[in-house]
């Protein structure tokens, strides 16, 4: 009887997976075709992001299997679709430059999907017998947006540590027409000095030479990463407040569990 449930079960959990198992392999062989094209290109760096891609696409699985926690089949989608956006559409294919706030929409949904993985870790605890702690509502949905927003910290730190020692532009600079700073103070006080309408900048390098850029100056990033913050945080509410209402009533609520890992239930002889 236990080895025909058993089998039940698996048979149950292949067919609720099927939309997700078909998006893998759907995304996993566009991945496998921009890899093959870039090594054909040379384009090593490609190459590397490709394989990056494939490995992150097993993460839900090795959580299903490993950690014995269930992700609903809508969250997992919305992962493989996050992970394409962000490598293979977002940085092979530049759509950071060529698609307006692709980046925005990326940081809001990892804003919102941390939420809901922090709250899941909470709320697991809450319904564990081997935890006799029960949190309130307001403390769970609190935590999911801290947890979220220092996820969206150290992902803006590791931006920051890319820049500045392999020289990459993880941090996307932008052109900007008018600065504030006391560095341009010419008596040294903290007052800032305002340049507007600035329509060119020159820089001037001793090994490189003279560099214009035309069109106003250029901000290095912090616009960039505040940006990103600001949706991540928007997306941490957002869910946070979805979170806070689930507890509240589950059954009224009860599409938020399309966000939320789950502990697997023990099956039962």
């Amino acid at each position: 009887m236990a080895s025909k449930h058993v089998e039940k079960m698996k048979t149950l959990y292949k067919e609720n997976k099927k939309s997700s198992i078909i998006w893998y392999l759907v995304l996993r062989t566009f991945v496998i075709i921009t890899m093959i094209l870039s090594f054909i290109r040379g384009e090593y760096s490609n190459v590397f992001l490709c394989l990056l891609t494939l490995i992150l696409f097993l993460i839900p699985y090795w959580i299903n299997n490993k950690l014995n926690i269930d992700i609903p089949n809508v969250l997992e989608i919305i992962i493989f679709l996050f992970i394409f956006s962000a490598e293979i559409l977002g940085e092979i294919n530049n759509f950071y430059a060529h698609i307006p706030n692709w980046d925005t929409i990326l940081h809001t949904l990892n804003g919102f999907l941390c939420a809901a993985i922090g709250f899941s870790l909470i709320d697991i605890l809450n319904n564990s017998d081997k935890f006799h702690i029960q949190l309130s509502p307001i403390f769970v949905a609190l935590v999911a947006f801290c947890f979220s927003m220092t996820i969206g910290v150290l992902w803006e730190f590791f931006e920051f540590g890319a820049d500045q020692i392999l020289k990459t532009d993880m941090q996307k600079d932008r052109i900007v027409q008018t600065i504030s700073s006391v560095s341009l103070n010419p008596e040294g006080e903290n007052k800032p000095v305002i340049i507007n309408d600035i329509d060119k900048t020159i820089i001037n390098s001793q090994k490189d030479g003279e560099t214009i850029i035309e069109g106003g100056y250029l901000d290095i990033g912090i616009i960039d990463t505040m940006k990103d913050l600001i949706v991540n945080f928007i997306g941490a509410v957002t869910f946070s407040i979805l979170g806070y209402f689930y507890i509240h009533n589950r059954d009224k609520y009860k599409f938020t569990e399309n966000f939320i890992p789950r502990k697997k239930k023990r099956l039962q002889n």
